[in-house]
């Protein structure tokens, strides 16, 4: 048998590329027609899943109020109930249901938190005593009561917490000062406008001051024992004292 010549095998391999190109052609042409049919699903819209009821809109002004309000209110229940140790921005914010990144938004700080809160829940008591008596009080012993519970409450715990981490930290301690100056004089200017008081009277500012000073002494004690029959008669004892010094 002869050998067959390299010529002869080279003939024979043309139509075997020649099919295989075919083939790669009709490759190409499928993947594109893929890519066509990919193409125009992508283009069909999706369906759209039926919407729920619309809620109301809340503008951003008063979201913003709302969420700083929390964290005050937060702020201060946490400062009465940890301390000053153990109220950081982070416990506040956790409990005001808010981030740290919203809490810095609206504090950049923690001392302009804490001081920020005590502040603002004083206010709050503040509008809330005088609401209690619209029209003046009757009877002088119930502003005494009234007054009594200013100090007996969480608020004034909390501002215990500050005064204490004042007296040891010298940054917080001019403006819980200063605070507490501005809150001092406040309660004392409701304190005469409830009571009647005719400050022009000899001795008159020093007997209102005098019940605020009694007052916040109450409420030292009750931080360690709850004493209310003792606190009542001391309370009633006072309101006697007062209409004797007021007339």
């Amino acid at each position: 048998m002869g050998g067959v010549s390299t010529t002869e095998t080279a003939e024979r391999a043309e139509p075997t590329d020649a099919t295989d190109a075919t083939t790669g052609a009709t490759d190409v042409k499928d993947a594109t027609t893929d890519a066509a049919d990919a193409t125009t699903d992508a283009a069909e819209p999706a369906e759209i899943a039926p919407r729920g009821p619309r809620l109301p809109h809340v503008p951003k002004q008063d979201r913003s109020r709302a969420t700083r309000q929390r964290l005050l209110a937060a702020a201060v229940a946490c400062l009465a109930e940890h301390g000053w140790a153990g109220s950081t921005v982070s416990v506040v914010a956790e409990r005001a249901g808010v981030s740290r990144g919203a809490a810095q938004h609206h504090f950049r700080t923690r001392e302009d938190l804490f001081t920020a809160a005590v502040e603002y829940v004083a206010e709050e008591r503040s509008t809330a005593l005088r609401t209690l008596f619209p029209e003046g009080a009757a009877d002088r012993r119930e502003v005494v009561v009234a007054l009594v519970d200013l100090y007996t409450g969480p608020l004034f715990r909390a501002a215990l917490h500050l005064w204490v981490a004042a007296s040891n930290e010298e940054q917080l301690r001019p403006r819980v000062t200063e605070l507490e100056a501005r809150v001092g004089r406040e309660t004392h200017r409701i304190a005469v406008e409830l009571l009647a008081a005719d400050e022009s009277r000899p001795g008159v500012r020093e007997t209102v001051q005098g019940l605020l000073d009694m007052s916040r002494g109450l409420g030292l004690a009750n931080l360690l024992t709850n004493d209310g029959g003792r606190r009542e008669r001391v309370v009633a004892q006072w309101g006697v004292l007062l209409d004797e010094a007021l007339g």
